[in-house]
């Protein structure tokens, strides 16, 4: 595995509009760049999502993707 830049640049350029980084603790993170509306919120669109490893935050965005091209 690369090390966190390498790996945090390649995650956003896959996934536009999400800025990524780790805790002291280690978790991963991903922010979006812009404000949700509420419908958005409530459509189940994420402000943030985290995960143990860059593989589960890549999980978690193409699943925010899937929700934003109305595929669940």
């Amino acid at each position: 595995m690369g090390d966190f830049d390498d790996l945090k640049a390649a995650i956003e350029e896959e996934f536009p509009g999400w800025q990524v980084w780790r805790s002291d603790a280690g978790r991963w993170y991903a922010t979006r760049s812009g404000d949700l509306s509420d419908a958005q919120l409530q459509a189940g669109y994420a402000m943030t999502v985290a995960a143990d490893d860059s593989a589960g935050l890549r999980r978690l965005l193409v699943d925010q993707s899937r929700e934003e091209r109305g595929e669940r």
